[in-house]
């Protein structure tokens, strides 16, 4: 078919019933079925103004596969910025390797969102000639490129570009850059990019006056898995109160025995938050945890008392309903109130007769009316 005559205008006809439901899938496969000749009208038609047609467009050049690179190589030069941009996505889920010098020469290019997006292509196309060009957009200006070249890069899984990816980790200015790079770093996985991760938890730019961005550093820690265990065992003696407390997140979400001990003296940590996590933590890891936890009920301290309560109603175990009614009688009534809420969460008998007992004994009005609502809700 000759495109002058033909294809342009059949092109067009099937684009505009990709919007009927009705029509959809028959326009769809008329394109694919044009193939080449379908494509620049595609492309021209990703600028639409309908949110909904641009990803219906890109899903058939997809389709059309390595017939549609020459089209999209030539959008990718010339076209509007967001054009370009869809361009790249699409060109790194053809996987077409001619494609490659194109897209190497639009990472060169003036528009910083084409510069992130052909990094992210970069990282699902799995090249290794693309990482050199990939160390070199760590150091771009914008930081969202340099986000995206550090993902791209941990998915390639390659020890010698961590030291790069740190660079970001531990140096960039924007903590999203370094969140960026936390995630590329354990994406990977890779033992060798722990001590990285573990010096970037000692950096109080991840924490101080903003605890909540350092959740994906946090994650990346966790990735690790068994690895990093005896690193935050020793993170738990840093002199930083943040840290400990981290380290003791990250534990406890890794439920390893090993870091029973270590945790259970992080429970007497003069640091109020260290201690709540550290009893959390070991309620997470369970029955290992409960002596431990039940040592530390006879703690001069009642703040430690209570942690020990709220690590103990966090483990499903025999043993553990006596040691919180044992707790009924502590001298403080807020330890107390804490024994109260962790036997409402055991599934025991005992426990379940407890509450019953301090429901129905309505001098204590606050208590009583406690009990219940705990009754109610595990009714």
């Amino acid at each position: 078919m000759n495109w002058f005559t033909g294809g342009l205008n059949d092109a067009k006809k099937w684009i505009g019933q990709l919007t009927d439901p009705t029509k959809r899938e028959r326009a769809a496969q008329e394109l694919i079925h044009l193939g080449a000749e379908a494509a620049p009208a595609l492309i021209e038609a990703l600028q639409s103004r309908d949110p909904n047609l641009p990803p219906i467009l890109g899903r058939i050049l997809v389709r059309i596969g390595p017939a549609a690179t020459p089209a999209l190589v030539v959008a990718l030069k010339s076209a509007h910025p967001l054009v370009r941009a869809q361009c790249v996505d699409i060109l790194a889920q053809i996987k077409d390797r001619s494609a490659l010098p194109a897209l190497l020469d639009a990472l060169q290019g003036e528009f910083y969102t084409v510069r992130a997006r052909v990094c992210a292509a970069f990282g699902q196309l799995s090249d290794p000639q693309t990482i050199p060009p990939l160390l070199h957009a760590l150091k771009d200006p914008e930081p969202e490129v340099r986000i995206q070249a550090a993902l791209a890069l941990g998915a390639f899984r390659d020890p010698t570009t961590f030291d790069d990816i740190a660079g970001l980790l531990l140096d960039d200015q924007k903590i999203e850059v370094r969140q960026g790079a936390a995630r590329a770093l354990g994406g990977t996985h890779h033992t060798a990019a722990l001590p990285f991760l573990m010096e970037a938890l000692r950096d109080s730019f991840w924490w101080y006056e903003r605890e909540q961005t350092a959740s994906d550093l946090l994650d990346a820690i966790e990735a690790m898995g068994p690895d990093a265990v005896e690193p935050l065992i020793e993170a738990l003696a840093d002199r930083e109160g943040t840290v400990r407390k981290f380290a003791a997140i990250i534990l406890g979400e890794l439920k390893d025995v090993r870091a029973v001990e270590e945790l259970g003296m992080a429970l007497y940590d003069l640091h109020h938050e260290v201690s709540r996590v550290a009893a959390e933590a070991l309620g997470k890891i369970g029955v290992p945890a409960v002596d431990v936890l039940a040592e530390a009920l006879h703690h001069a301290e009642a703040g430690v008392r209570e942690h020990a309560i709220l690590g103990l109603g966090m483990i499903q175990d025999p043993r553990v309903a006596p040691l919180l009614i044992s707790m009924l009688q502590d001298p403080e009534r807020f330890v107390q109130k804490q024994a109260i809420l962790a036997l409402g969460g055991l599934r025991d008998s005992q426990a379940l007769a407890t509450l019953k007992e301090i429901a129905n004994h309505r001098a204590d009005r606050e208590f009583s009316a406690l009990a219940r609502d705990l009754l109610n809700k595990n009714a």
